[in-house]
């Protein structure tokens, strides 16, 4: 079986995530290429949308939100995800179980007692008016019925319970706005699909392919990381004889497409920065594919961080409209040219075109 070394697998990554080259690709379909970008951020996306595509627009985003095209709302791993309507759509039931646990993962002893099942056909009753609330608003209004678990142990699980999305304003390009729910069936105007009737498990089959075209080569460890999903092992077994599998340098098995790109592992890789969150450091259980062991911390912590040479090198803030970088390691002067004409870039685009200064921090010793 090939082995595919560390530096193989950063390449086939940034191919399949759009770092490599910047993709000729609307902004729908970058969004659906990718299986959502983390969003509990709202602006992130912008970002990690310019770094990937040609000339993007984020008007184009903007506009995808307002239309109903893209939606905000919790799903890989019960963080908010940035996806298209379709997936959402297809992919939601087959999250459910794994978002309660993981609600109850935290409030386990104040819902306690609680009936879901109630729970939920009470908040969709509330929610029945149309207006959007809040979570906690949501969780107010039927504290009377269930006082015991408090405004935010019922939020949190009404906001789970039933399908929702958050509204714009929120995570529209430069815009500040709290979080406001609708029922996401009456945003977008359809119910979810309901859960596949046997164990065959269509959309989990779907989940690992498409997971595998944004993310391979990778490991069932992986894709856990990535969807928060347990259950998948079955719909990976539907469709093995579909794959390829090859071997990492500690020996453990890969799956992949069999026509999806893998580059060659020389091939340059140019400098981009990437936002808080980004899926392409926390779409993997082992990250030391584009992160050192040691650096992981700010993959989880919100750091944004600059890729050089197709690893995590430094990090980046904004001060003063300035785009001001941290390396991690040591720069080569080629790489300092290099991250202070992409930080330029990055500068024009956050300030519209009203500033192009970067500093870079001197390297550590």
């Amino acid at each position: 079986m090939t082995v595919l070394d560390t530096r193989a697998l950063n390449r086939a990554t940034l191919a399949r995530q759009l770092l490599l080259e910047h993709a000729d690709m609307p902004v729908l379909d970058a969004v659906a290429h990718l299986g959502g970008l983390q969003a509990q951020e709202p602006q992130e996306p912008f970002v990690g949308l310019w770094s990937r595509l040609r000339a993007f627009d984020p008007a184009a985003l903007s506009d995808l939100l307002a239309r109903r095209n893209v939606v905000r709302t919790h799903l890989m791993r019960r963080t908010v995800h940035l996806l298209t309507a379709e997936d959402v759509l297809a992919w939601r039931a087959r999250h459910d179980a794994m978002l309660r646990q993981r609600v109850l993962g935290v409030y386990r002893q104040e819902l306690a007692g609680v009936d879901l099942g109630e729970l939920a056909a009470a908040g969709r009753a509330v929610m029945a008016d149309g207006e959007p609330r809040s979570m906690t608003g949501l969780g107010r209004a039927l504290a009377d019925r269930w006082p015991e678990p408090g405004p935010r142990a019922l939020g949190e699980m009404l906001v789970t319970v039933i399908p929702m999305v958050q509204l714009p304003p929120r995570g529209l390009w430069r815009t500040k706005a709290g979080v406001r729910n609708a029922m996401l069936s009456s945003w977008l105007g359809r119910e979810i699909d309901p859960p596949s009737p046997d164990a065959s498990d269509p959309v989990g089959q779907a989940l690992v392919r498409r997971y595998l075209a944004a993310f391979g080569p990778a490991t069932t460890s992986d894709l856990r990381a990535w969807s928060g999903l347990a259950g998948l092992p079955a719909a990976v077994a539907a469709i093995r004889e579909e794959l390829v599998a090859f071997r990492d340098e500690r020996g453990r098995e890969l799956l992949d497409l069999p026509d999806a790109p893998r580059p060659d592992p020389g091939t340059p890789a140019p400098v981009r920065f990437l936002p808080a969150f980004d899926n392409a450091i926390l779409g993997y259980h082992d990250r030391s594919r584009i992160i050192d062991d040691a650096d992981r911390g700010l993959s989880v912590a919100g750091a944004r961080v600059v890729l050089v040479d197709g690893r995590v090198s430094a990090t980046w803030t904004v001060e003063a409209d300035t785009v001001v970088v941290t390396p991690l390691r040591r720069f080569t002067r080629a790489d300092r040219t290099a991250v202070a004409e992409q930080g330029r870039a990055l500068a024009s685009f956050l300030s519209d075109n009203g500033s192009h200064r970067v500093r870079i921090a001197a390297s550590p010793r």
